[in-house]
C-alpha cells in the first residue's frame, strides 16, 4: 500500500463512505464494525491515531492494542476482510514523533459479519446494521455486482488494445508492462486450466473492438423536437447518434456532444456584463451521463445507455435497477458501486470525482440554479434519471421567445448595445464596453441579430469584415 493522502487530507478530510479516522484507543471489535461495513460496500481508509476533530493523538503508545487491531479483519469478521496497512510518520498533539496507521479495507464479493452474524454497511459517514430484507437485498445485489469480472467467451489478449494500456499504465505510474498490468492487476486476465480468462471490465475498458463482445455497451443520443416523443407520421426525432468504443470513448463522445447540444443564453448582469448561462448545470447532465457508464448493468445486453434530450428536460435511461440496499428514498446518501473497477478507472480519468458524492451534490447544484429536483424512476430492469429547465419560479428556460436572439430589440442588453452605438463603434470596442473575451463569438450572438432585425447598421455595409468596420443605432421615428 502506498499512501495516497498527505498528513493534512488525512486529518482534515470529511468522514464519508470510504473514509473514517479512529482513535488507537478503539477496541478490535469496534473496529470489526467498520472494517465489515466498508468492505460490504465500497471499500475505503480507516485512520487510526486521529480523533474525529483531526488530532494527531498517534499509535505508539497503544503497541498493545494497535496489535490486536491489526488481527480485528481476521478474529472479528467473517469471512475475513483484505486489508493492506501501512504505518505514517508524524508529530503528534504534543510534538512528538509518532506514527498513523491507515488501514485499507478492499471491496469484497462476500457478504461480511461480525461474531454476532451481524451484517453492516458504510452509509454517509456511519456503519449502519442492516435488517434482514436489506441484508437478502446485498446477497443478491453481491451475486450479480461482479459480472464485470466474469469471464467473456472467447476474448484472449490479442483482443485487447495493449497500446492503450500502456497509457493508461503509464498515467497510473505502473512501471511493468502492459501484459503484467493485465495479469498482475484486478484479475483483469486471469491464468486458468493452462489458458488465460479475459474479463468483462478488460474488454469494456482496454478492447479492440468491445462491441463485438457487447453490441449494447454504447451511448445512444436521441433529439426530439418538443415535450414529448411522437411515433409513426408525428414522429419528432430530430437527432439520433449513437457512440461506440471503449468506455473512456464512449464516454469521451457522449459527453462532447451533448455538450454541443446544451443551449446557452446571454443576457447582461448586475455589474453591466454579459453572462452566459446553460440550459442546464454542467455537472448535471455529466454526472447523469457518467454515473450511466459506470454503473449500468452491463450483463444486460439487450439495450443501451439512451439520453433523451426533449425541449424541457433530459432524460438518461441506463440498463439495471439500483444496486443493493440503494433506494429511491435514500439514493442521496446510500451508495454501492455495481460495477467498482469501472467506477475507479473512470475516477482515475477524474469523470468520477467523490466517490458516493455525486448524486447528493446533482441535487444541491440543481436547487441552487433555481431548478427543479432530479427525477429518478425504475422500469423494468431500468433506471431513468430526469433533469429539467424549467425554473421553478415558473420560467421556462427553452421557450425560443425567451432567447435574446428571438426578440434583440426587446432585451436588456440589446437596449444597452442599442445606445452604446449611438456613436458608431468597432467590434472591438463593444465587446470591450461590457467585458466579453471574445469579441466573434459576441458579434455572432448579440450583433447580428440586432443587424438583421434593422435596428442596428453597418457603416461600411459592402465590405461586412473590413478592419475598419462600425456599428451605429438606427434612428427610431414615432
Amino acid at each position: 500500500m502506498s499512501c495516497k493522502m498527505s498528513l493534512e487530507e488525512i486529518c482534515s478530510m470529511v468522514e464519508s463512505s470510504v473514509f473514517d479516522r479512529k482513535s488507537a484507543k478503539i477496541d478490535a471489535k469496534s473496529l470489526a464494525v467498520h472494517l465489515i461495513a466498508f468492505a460490504n460496500a465500497d471499500g475505503g481508509t480507516l485512520a487510526i491515531g486521529v480523533e474525529d476533530d483531526g488530532e494527531i493523538t498517534g499509535i505508539d503508545g497503544y503497541a498493545e492494542n494497535i496489535n490486536e487491531l491489526l488481527r480485528a479483519p481476521f478474529d472479528f469478521c467473517k469471512p475475513s476482510v483484505q486489508v493492506e496497512t501501512e504505518r505514517i510518520p508524524c508529530k503528534n498533539a504534543k510534538g512528538l514523533p509518532d506514527h498513523i496507521l491507515l488501514i485499507e479495507v478492499l471491496q469484497s464479493n462476500d457478504i461480511h459479519a461480525n461474531q454476532a452474524d451481524e451484517v453492516f454497511f458504510r452509509i454517509g459517514d456511519k456503519s449502519k446494521k442492516l435488517n434482514f430484507d436489506e441484508r437478502l437485498q446485498l446477497m443478491y445485489s453481491k451475486g450479480t455486482r461482479y459480472f464485470e469480472d466474469a469471464p467473456v467467451p472467447d476474448a484472449t489478449m490479442d483482443d485487447i488494445d495493449l497500446d492503450f494500456v500502456r497509457e493508461y499504465t503509464a498515467k497510473l505510474g505502473y512501471r511493468k508492462s502492459a501484459q503484467e498490468y493485465l495479469l498482475e492487476n484486478k484479475e483483469f486476465i486471469k491464468e486458468k486450466n493452462g489458458r488465460q480468462e479475459v474479463s468483462a471490465a478488460a474488454v469494456l475498458l482496454f478492447g479492440k473492438n468491445p462491441k463485438h463482445f457487447f453490441p449494447r455497451a454504447r451511448i445512444r443520443f436521441i433529439r426530439y423536437e418538443g415535450t414529448e416523443a411522437r411515433v409513426g407520421a408525428a414522429m419528432n426525432v430530430i437527432k439520433d447518434v449513437s457512440f461506440e468504443g471503449r468506455i473512456l470513448q464512449v464516454t469521451e463522445k457522449a459527453l462532447e456532444f451533448v455538450r454541443s447540444q446544451i443551449k446557452e443564453r446571454t443576457y447582461l448582469g448586475a455589474d453591466a456584463r454579459f453572462v452566459t448561462e446553460p440550459e442546464y448545470p454542467e455537472f448535471a447532465w455529466k454526472e447523469l451521463i457518467v454515473n450511466a457508464v459506470a454503473h449500468r448493468d452491463y450483463s444486460i445486453k439487450g439495450t443501451d445507455i439512451q439520453i433523451k434530450m426533449f425541449d424541457n428536460r433530459l432524460t438518461v435511461e441506463s440498463p439495471g435497477t439500483l444496486p443493493g440496499i440503494v433506494r429511491l428514498n435514500n439514493m442521496r446518501h446510500v451508495h454501492f458501486s455495481r460495477n467498482p473497477k469501472i467506477a475507479q478507472f473512470l475516477h482515475e480519468y477524474e469523470y468520477v470525482q467523490e466517490f458516493g458524492e455525486g448524486v447528493d451534490r446533482l441535487y444541491e447544484v440543481m436547487e441552487s440554479e433555481g431548478l427543479p429536483q432530479p427525477e429518478y424512476k425504475t422500469q423494468a430492469f431500468m433506471l431513468s434519471a430526469t433533469i429539467r429547465n424549467t425554473k421553478t419560479d415558473g420560467s421556462l428556460w427553452a421557450t425560443p421567445q425567451a432567447t435574446p436572439q428571438a426578440t434583440p430589440q426587446a432585451t436588456p442588453q440589446a437596449e444597452q448595445i442599442l445606445t452604446f452605438c449611438m456613436t458608431a463603434r468597432t467590434r472591438n470596442e463593444i465587446a470591450e464596453y461590457f467585458g466579453v473575451k471574445d469579441p466573434k463569438f459576441f458579434a455572432k450572438k448579440h450583433i447580428k441579430p440586432l443587424l438583421e432585425s434593422g435596428a442596428l447598421r453597418m457603416t461600411i455595409p459592402n465590405k461586412p469584415t473590413s478592419p475598419a468596420q462600425k456599428y451605429v443605432t438606427v434612428e427610431r421615428h414615432g
